[in-house]
């Protein structure tokens, strides 16, 4: 059974878009691999990514609360209600086939089920979803109808630039009829697990059914200067002594370009200073934020003048680092 989207993020099913927007960002944080080492982690980030990706895009939400798991597979111009009217009687008239046959009921005449010939109920469902069932028609009115082509997955690795900024990719398509090559554009602000979809990329159908679609998962390679958390960047900031004791404005390279923060006076290492909104960005909502982390650094080799200062300066202070 399919996991239930609503269920994975912990909201409720008319929860607004922001509600939705909360909920993932939480347990992203919570679930992602590099922050948590449970073995069941990763698996949870994946199913977190894939459900704020089916709720957060209005039209697949909408096809997903009036079909369900197979929200994917149903062709677009299927009315939603004749739909459940399908499986509904297909599942009620599973057990039947054993009785329902030749157009006798139970006692061996005409029944209450009475369909003349032998039906298989999947037949119910082939109309609905374009053939799909055993007995679909065909064009000549019998044999297999046209079957929608299935839906595939290809994982792609972007730096942290590329997720930031956007890029393109030209990726080679295993399929069928041998290879493709297919251009893709990575629109700007993608999170590392989540799902880029492609529609009639995926395998072709049968007939004149639709092909499928094709789902990009992103994953973003780790980097040497920032760490990924979501849409949140961390990343370490070098400072000097006295910058970190008497306050300084210091620069500092993110993906988006150089910027600067302000380190207040009295500051010590490990301590987080915040550029709101100089993460990776999102076009649904809030971007993500960057994080500095001081980094007080001295210096190897110390001219005369530096070993004087440094000495009178330890004659003069009070300050003792491992009573604070």
């Amino acid at each position: 059974m399919a996991q239930d989207f609503y269920e994975v993020l912990g909201v409720a099913r008319d929860a607004a878009p922001a509600d939705i927007q909360r909920a993932y960002r939480r347990l992203a944080r919570q679930n992602h691999p590099d922050v948590n080492k449970d073995p069941g982690a990763e698996e949870r980030f994946k199913d977190v990514a894939e459900a704020y990706d089916v709720l957060s895009d209005p039209e697949l939400r909408r096809r997903y609360d009036a079909f369900g798991e197979d929200f994917r597979r149903v062709p677009p111009d299927t009315d939603p209600s004749a739909w459940r009217n399908a499986r509904t009687y297909a599942e009620a008239g599973a057990g039947a086939r054993g009785r329902w046959s030749s157009g006798t009921g139970p006692s061996g005449g005409p029944g209450a089920g009475d369909f003349g010939d032998e039906v298989d109920l999947e037949d119910l469902l082939g109309g609905i979803f374009g053939g799909r069932g055993r007995g679909g028609r065909g064009r000549d009115g019998w044999g297999p109808g046209p079957i929608p082509g299935s839906d595939h997955e290809a994982e792609v690795e972007l730096s942290v630039e590329e997720a930031y900024h956007g890029t393109e990719r030209s990726l080679t398509i295993s399929g069928p009829g041998g290879p493709r090559a297919l251009d893709v554009t990575i629109p700007a602000g993608v999170v590392d697990g989540q799902r880029i979809r492609l529609h009639g990329q995926g395998g072709p159908g049968s007939g004149s059914a639709a092909p499928g679609d094709l789902y990009l998962l992103v994953r973003i390679a780790d980097h040497p200067r920032y760490r990924v958390d979501g849409r949140d960047l961390h990343a370490l900031l070098p400072v000097a002594p006295w910058e970190a004791a008497l306050g300084a404005s210091v620069p500092v390279d993110t993906p988006g370009g150089a910027a600067t923060v302000k380190v207040p006076a009295g500051s010590s290492s490990h301590r987080r200073l915040r550029l709101k909104g100089r993460g990776l960005p999102n076009k649904r909502g809030r971007p993500g934020n960057f994080y500095a982390e001081l980094q007080i650094r001295v210096p190897k080799t110390l001219t005369d003048e530096e070993q004087r200062h440094f000495e009178e300066l330890a004659k003069v202070s009070s300050f003792d680092a491992r009573s604070t």
